[in-house]
């Protein structure tokens, strides 16, 4: 998006947090996925595999959730500081023109 554009519509500090929330939500979709997948697989060899898989996905959602935390994008350890991040994020997108 235009720079411009980000500030005149608050999105300029929203966006890192924006990608990083989405990238979070779509590791844990991947970690239930592969735990789904590792239960209903046919034999022991797609089962490592996906095991793999999963020990990685894992891993992956770890590092995401300590990239926000450090940043103070997430409290998944501090609700009430979580619910005023959500209400924030939710007020920007509120007010983002249409």
């Amino acid at each position: 998006m235009n720079t411009l554009l980000e500030h005149l519509t608050g999105l300029h500090t929203l966006t890192d947090d924006v990608i990083a929330m989405d990238f979070l939500m779509n590791a844990k979709s991947g970690v239930r996925n592969y735990a789904m997948a590792v239960t209903e697989c046919a034999t022991p060899e797609i089962k490592q595999i996906l095991m793999k898989q999963l020990d990685e996905a894992i891993d992956s959602h770890e590092k995401i959730t300590n990239y926000m935390m450090q940043r103070g994008l997430y409290h998944p350890y501090h609700i009430p500081e979580q619910i005023q991040l959500d209400l924030k994020n939710i007020q920007t997108a509120m007010n983002i023109p249409f």
